[in-house]
């Protein structure tokens, strides 16, 4: 790559590499031109996630015995990054006997380190992750079910400055507005509809510093990840997502192992048994995980990391009733409260007048950023004309080879 023009080693165009803006840009405009096809797999993925993302605390809390866990929760993590592993390999195998002839194979070494080496961000997302779902057992020892699930949804706000700073993504200031009234109506739901009691006190379980300050890692932390993820995986689209959630499976693997091993070398080799204390209700938690986890990709992907966030508020109302149904946890005035506000923040933030309008803008200053390249390289300027009409095709603002049509 050289001032910020790499070659195809297929045709030997010069095309310009993908950054946060281009990356944002090619959002922008495939998000305006989305076919209904694309709208079907958007409900699809809001619907799984939020039976899959409703249903995971409610299994964190039926998985605990007189208030604590009976296994490690690394043990947890560990084996469900093995069985996304698993799932990963088997989609690239059926993946790869159903390509067409001529097609670069996906299972040659070429391919796959290549593709390694592209990838290599998504170990930062990995690192994260695997903090962050040693975090959610941490979290459910303070909160129930219900207000895990809402305190999560503070990820949204850190999510959309972390977009705007990182991938340049730019929201409107009604999207803001929604944002901000989002937070409002999870605020709504924490605040207490009685006096304090022993049951109306925090959530049934005293609230200690240590509580806060986990929340606050437990919201910066995964909206970390999500941006560097959504980030990765779209950075690098021409890659098979089953190939990118193995490299990014495989580093979660090895994350979790070697916190696992740390644990044995401190407790002692019993502690190694990562097996132990698990029961039914754990392995469903293991298997939800483990869905969410892979469903998760496909939004980072082929949707958005604020459409996964909301999909995840909306499962809240899931969790706060089978909470309610299956512990006894009371559902209060300000939780049906809060749960309206949300739904009006969510259509404020989606409805067509929210969008930024700003696509003349950006079309202006990319047509500059690549007459400042060509005017450094006439050899660049020669060749990518002759090649671009040859071959690519790449459109003026280069956003098109990022996501799919």
């Amino acid at each position: 790559m050289k001032n910020g023009v790499i070659e195809c080693s297929v045709c030997h165009s010069k095309i310009m590499s993908p950054t946060s803006k281009t990356v944002s840009r090619a959002y922008d405009r495939h998000r305006s031109k989305v076919s209904s096809k694309q709208r079907v797999l958007n409900v699809l993925l809001v619907v799984g996630d939020c039976f899959l993302v409703g249903l995971q605390p409610v299994l964190v809390y039926m998985s605990k015995v007189d208030g604590k866990f009976n296994f490690s929760p690394v043990s947890v993590n560990f084996l469900t990054e093995v069985m996304k592993v698993i799932f990963a390999m088997v989609m690239l195998l059926i993946q790869a006997r159903n390509q067409k002839v001529g097609e670069k194979p996906l299972l040659s070494v070429s391919t796959f380190v290549q593709a390694a080496r592209n990838n290599v961000l998504l170990a930062v997302p990995a690192l994260l992750y695997a903090v962050n779902n040693y975090l959610k057992f941490i979290m459910q020892l303070y909160f129930n079910p219900a207000t895990v699930k809402m305190l999560s949804n503070l990820k949204v706000l850190v999510i959309a400055v972390l977009l705007r700073m990182v991938m340049r993504r730019k929201f409107s200031i009604i999207q803001w507005e929604a944002l901000a009234l989002l937070l409002i109506g999870i605020s709504v739901n924490q605040m207490r509809s009685g006096p304090s009691g022993p049951e109306d006190s925090a959530l049934g379980l005293p609230v200690a510093t240590g509580a806060y300050i986990y929340t606050l890692i437990f919201v910066t932390v995964p909206s970390l990840a999500s941006v560097f993820n959504e980030y990765a995986l779209k950075s690098q689209y021409e890659t098979s997502i089953y190939l990118q959630n193995l490299f990014l499976y495989g580093y979660g693997a090895i994350f979790n192992l070697l916190a696992i091993v740390g644990i044995a070398l401190v407790k002692g080799p019993s502690s190694f048994n990562i097996l132990e204390g698990h029961s039914k209700a754990t392995m469903l938690l293991i298997c939800n995980n483990a869905a969410q986890g892979i469903l998760s990709s496909f939004f980072f992907k082929y949707a958005d990391t604020i459409l996964k966030k909301y999909s995840s508020t909306v499962a809240t109302i899931f969790t706060g009733f089978a909470s309610a149904a299956l512990f006894g946890h009371r559902l209060t005035i300000n939780f049906m409260l809060g749960i309206s506000i949300v739904f009006i923040s969510m259509h404020q933030f989606f409805s067509p007048l929210s969008k930024v309008k700003d696509e003349q803008e950006n079309n202006v200053e990319l047509v500059d950023v690549q007459n400042n390249i060509r005017s450094k390289d006439p050899f660049i300027d020669m060749a990518a004309g002759a090649n671009e009409e040859a071959s690519h095709r790449v459109d003026h603002d280069d956003r098109q080879p990022l996501l799919p049509r």
